[in-house]
């Protein structure tokens, strides 16, 4: 590994060049910060030293302070480990020097790059240059002077919209903007912001103070009515998440009373912020998401993935036809087979309305549109399969279907084609069970809509073999999706942990609760909408079936609903057709459906569980701990069993997923943060009112009362070694 460091060079001109060192990326890490200073001071020291010049090596300017900082300030919660750049180093040390630098920005400057870039009296970019202040996607906002020196440069609107969304500008837009000061190739970019800076010190060009410059704030009242919008609007669209309203604060201060004031309230409100809790989740998943591509014995052992060239996707269906368009929209041809050509005219029109929607979307240009679905076959028969890499199998869950469609393409395909099938509830062992090649046989388990969703649990047998797991990892990464490598039992990860997640609420619906107002806690929770909403969206056919498939596999802890059934009864079948437990028209936000109630209160009759035949009385708070604490308690057995990696795999998988709220860092860093033996004791006694649905797992129990975390490493045992 190269170690993090800052270089200086001085030329024949009097320029030094200050170069930042820290691959991949040349992340501010404390070592940089502290390297710029004393460089810095050297320059400054110096006689031969006229100006300055800051770059990063590689073809990168920097990709920001080293978040690996916050995760030490959260072990410790000592804020001490934060370094005082704000003030000490990007005022006191680079913009009011008495030396002038000009950044010379190339690749990408964001977060903390970005705001060392605008503490220089003058930035020169190479094109297609990102720049950005995404720090409000970690919980936290900028805090190297960005809520100040950003609105004082490009206008107080865009720097909101850059902060707010997190979204970077290209170095082009930034000069039309005033960010950069002017564009040169790469090969040009160093010589000539060595003269822009000698061009300041002879007068020149302009020695510019961005924290000084107040022309494009345009008057107070302005602003502060561009403040007054930008606050009602996160209030609605983010009403969780902290960080926007303080960082509104914080520029707010700036506009009022000086960028200087400004940038001290902006460290102090950081401080705060790098602490909450919303910081903790968004900074775990941050770095769970990064954990995924990191599989003991697969990633680690020298292997090279092979090239994944051509696909063919056996099903046209809603699944089939997402992933064929995840697939054609990435550079990768697809064969899509189907049964009749009712079917594959029907797949290929699916997909061509998939990739419209991209283009409708800004997703996709319409040349990339064009040549994905030149990419694209349709064929009815395996003649084509002869040169293919990978097969998808997505067709309808039924084992011996897919067995037989295993046992035909092993005869026709090489012998290194991959065989994967999308199925989502069956153990894999028994999709592969009469085939001879089970090393190659895999799961690749799309969520819908396949060519939206970015999670794609990459399912593995027992025989599995590591090539092929890298493989099916490659094209994940390759099609945009975040592969998470989990063991094969029925619901793999996600579906299994989250299984009891609607018969929780419907457990509950059952007890006398208000199904509408189960959603409702829910949705306020943080998910985009609640459980019985979802049941509408997916389709009652589809919990039935999967409902089978979890008693049957876990017999004694499931909670089977009359409620379900009397619905398909009644000819409902949620927004499919229109009637559910919500009504859906047209341009309209869903609303309860009142004629749904008969049909629940007979549900009630059946499934005969309220006490003493009466309704129960239940807070808000319980409600939510009713449905996601047995969530908890399964994510506990698919730790125990080995499932998955590590714990933060099930977090990642249940904010892509399952939509789990990124903010509460996800099911296992949640329950953490709730506590184990609250979760254990609150199960317990639900439990012995209720059943066994509730009876807390032997793992949790374990944890809970000897005080370690659900997300501590387990020790392996005989379930994990079988599974993984």
């Amino acid at each position: 590994m190269s170690k993090a460091e800052v270089t200086m060079e001085v030329g024949n001109d009097g320029v030094a060049v200050i170069t930042m060192s820290n691959p991949p990326v040349n992340a501010l890490a404390l070592a940089i910060i502290a390297g710029l200073k004393e460089k810095y001071a050297e320059a400054m020291r110096r006689n031969d030293v006229k100006a300055i010049v800051v770059t990063g090596k590689g073809g990168r300017f920097s990709g920001g302070f080293d978040i690996n900082v916050f995760q030490k300030v959260h072990k410790t919660a000592d804020i001490s480990h934060l370094p005082d750049a704000s003030i000490d180093l990007l005022v006191n040390t680079v913009e009011d020097a008495k030396k002038p630098s000009v950044a010379a920005v190339e690749g990408l400057a964001l977060g903390g790059g970005l705001e060392v870039a605008m503490a220089c009296h003058a930035r020169i970019a190479a094109p297609k240059t990102q720049l950005g202040l995404p720090e409000l996607s970690l919980g936290v906002m900028p805090g190297f002077g960005g809520t100040q020196r950003l609105p004082r440069l490009v206008g107080l609107s865009k720097a909101i919209e850059m902060m707010r969304l997190s979204k970077s500008i290209s170095s082009e837009e930034g000069y039309k903007l005033g960010l950069v000061d002017a564009i040169v190739s790469s090969e040009e970019l160093l010589k000539v912001s060595r003269r822009w800076a000698l061009d300041i010190v002879d007068k020149r060009k302009p020695w510019v103070r961005s924290l000084h410059q107040t022309e494009k704030l345009g008057s107070v009242s302005e602003a502060l009515d561009i403040l007054k919008i930008s606050r009602q609007q996160a209030r609605k669209t983010v009403p969780h998440l902290p960080q926007h309203q303080a960082c509104l604060d914080v520029i707010e201060e700036g506009i009022v009373h000086g960028g200087y004031s400004g940038l001290l309230k902006e460290t102090k409100v950081f401080n705060k912020l790098v602490l909450s809790d919303t910081a903790k989740g968004l900074i775990h998943v941050f770095f769970a998401q990064r954990a995924t591509s990191k599989v003991p014995n697969v990633t680690d052992i020298g292997l090279k993935p092979r090239n994944v060239k051509k696909v063919a996707v056996i099903g046209g269906g809603l699944m089939g036809s997402g992933i064929a368009t995840a697939l054609i929209t990435s550079n990768i041809y697809v064969v899509l087979k189907e049964v009749n050509s009712e079917y594959l005219l029907k797949g290929i029109k699916t997909i061509e309305a998939n990739v419209r929607g991209l283009v409708t979307k800004g997703k996709l240009t319409q040349d990339k549109a064009r040549k994905a679905l030149s990419m694209l076959k349709g064929v009815l028969d395996y003649s084509e399969f002869k040169d293919i890499d990978m097969v998808i199998e997505a067709v309808i869950e039924n084992i011996s279907l897919k067995q037989k469609i295993f046992s035909e393409i092993e005869k026709i395909c090489s012998p290194h084609c991959i065989l994967a099938t999308n199925t989502s509830t069956i153990d894999l062992n028994l999709v592969g069970e009469k085939t001879s090649s089970q090393d190659r046989i895999i799961g690749a388990h799309f969520f819908s809509p396949a060519h939206v969703m970015p999670l794609l649990e990459v399912v593995r047998t027992e025989k599995t073999s590591a090539q092929v797991i890298l493989d099916l990892m490659t094209v994940g990464k390759a099609i945009k999706k975040i592969p998470v490598v989990v063991g094969s039992c029925t619901g793999f990860a996600v579906n299994r942990t989250f299984f009891p997640y609607a018969q929780g609420a419907h457990f509950l619906v059952n007890l006398g609760v208000d199904p509408f107002r189960i959603d409702w806690v829910i949705s306020n929770f943080g998910l985009p909408m609640g459980p019985f909403q979802l049941q509408d969206l997916s389709g009652y056919g589809v919990a039935v079936a999967v409902g089978k498939e979890f008693a049957t596999a876990f017999q004694g802890r499931t909670f089977e609903s009359p409620l379900v059934n009397l619905l398909l009864k009644n000819g409902r079948n949620g927004k499919q057709n229109g009637k559910g437990y919500y009504i859906y028209e047209k341009g309209s936000k869903p609303r309860p459906d009142p004629s749904v109630l008969p049909i629940i209160e007979e549900s009630r009759r059946l499934a005969n569980i309220m006490p003493g035949g009466k309704p129960i009385s239940v807070a808000n708070q319980e409600i939510l701990e009713m449905i996601l604490f047995p969530v908890v308690n399964e994510a506990c057995r698919v730790l125990d069993e080995g499932v998955v990696v590590r714990a933060s795999d099930l977090d990642i998988t249940s904010v892509l997923g399952m939509s789990f709220p990124s903010y509460r860092g996800g099911i296992v860093f949640w329950a953490d943060e709730v506590g184990p033996y609250y979760i254990y004791t609150c199960l317990k006694k639900w439990s012995a009112m209720y059943g066994t649905f509730f009876k807390p797992s032997s793992y949790l129990e374990q944890r809970a009362t000897k005080g370690i975390p659900l997300s501590a490493p387990a020790s392996a045992s005989p379930a994990s070694n079988s599974r993984l």
